[in-house]
């Protein structure tokens, strides 16, 4: 193997690392914009629940309920 055999492959493998560690940070990227996303949607089904909680253990709703039941 000669010296110029070395070098292209020391060029071909800095650029392999090089756009390997770009794809791996875009990806990452990618993955806590996800996150993100559905931590806010979750926080908006809390509150839908909470809401859905409250309405329920109101003490008409449970009268309605009894009244429609009769």
């Amino acid at each position: 193997m000669g010296p110029f055999e070395i070098a292209a492959i020391a060029i071909v493998c800095g650029c392999a690392v090089s756009g390997y560690k770009t794809y791996m940070e875009g990806k990452a990227k990618h993955n806590n914009e996800d996150v993100s996303a559905l931590q806010n949607e979750i926080a908006k089904l809390k509150n839908r629940v909470a809401t859905l909680e409250s309405i329920v253990t109101e003490p008409s709703y449970q009268l309605k309920e009894k009244i429609n039941k009769l």
